[in-house]
């Protein structure tokens, strides 16, 4: 009895050890509304960029990947371009227990357009969606703080409007500017991506992402790049 002990506490430490030294990130794209033709571009962007960054990779629109167990090896859990109640109510309480447990967390584009009837996870993302003008859009997008040897950034992109600003309760790092953009509804200031620490996490969001195009965009994947390494613990800065 002590030996088949023994033999299962070496069993289970050994498969924390390789957890440990192989985090993956887990991108999850299930839709329960619009569902965008950009996320199999999105899944194929993120797996080039997790394994450029030596962590494994997994994409589910099941649910059931929101187990305690099976979120054990997980650095990050990704919400590309999900809609709707994406994860029902038994499926919560395992993501809420894996950011408390200091997960990561990064949202692109529709994950903002997903879980109202969810508030922890409205916490989480930042800010809901609330509305976009009709088409596609090209303005500016200015880092925070401003980088004076940045050329500026022009984006054609979907972009959202959000129920509030998110600026009094995250880290914002970039905004859109409104002189480009005079069919929005965020008056002056119009934040597009942002990070915080959430309830023992972190969380990193951006309302880019809507067209295939833009993951082809290499300074929209050092973008992501950016917000998948510091929601992995891999980098301390957000940006």
């Amino acid at each position: 009895m002590r030996l088949h002990r023994l033999v299962l506490m070496t069993a289970l430490l050994l498969g924390a050890a390789q957890a440990l030294a192989h985090p993956r990130v887990l991108v999850f794209t299930r839709t329960e509304g619009f569902r965008h033709d950009s996320i199999p571009a999105a899944v194929e962007a993120l797996r080039r960029l997790a394994a450029e960054e030596g962590l494994g990779f997994a994409h589910s629109e099941d649910p059931a990947v929101f187990d305690d167990a099976a979120l054990a090896d997980v650095a990050v859990v990704v919400f590309a371009n999900t809609t709707g109640e994406a994860v029902p109510p038994p499926h919560q309480g395992a993501l809420e227990r894996f950011v408390r447990r200091g997960g990561g967390y990064l949202g692109i584009h529709a994950a903002a357009d997903t879980g109202y009837d969810w508030p922890w996870y409205g916490g989480l993302v930042g800010a809901w969606f609330l509305s976009h003008p009709p088409g596609l859009q090209t303005a500016r997008v200015h880092a925070e703080p401003a980088d004076p040897d940045a050329p500026a950034w022009r984006v054609t992109d979907e972009f959202y409007d959000f129920r509030e600003n998110p600026r009094p309760r995250v880290r914002v790092i970039a905004r859109l500017d409104t002189a480009d953009h005079r069919e929005g509804r965020m008056g002056a200031d119009h934040p597009i991506a942002w990070c915080h620490d959430y309830d023992g996490g972190r969380a990193w969001y951006t309302g880019l992402g809507h067209t295939e195009a833009l993951y082809r965009d290499p300074r929209f994947l050092e973008h992501l790049r950016a917000g998948l390494r510091w929601s992995a613990g891999l980098q301390p800065d957000c940006r």
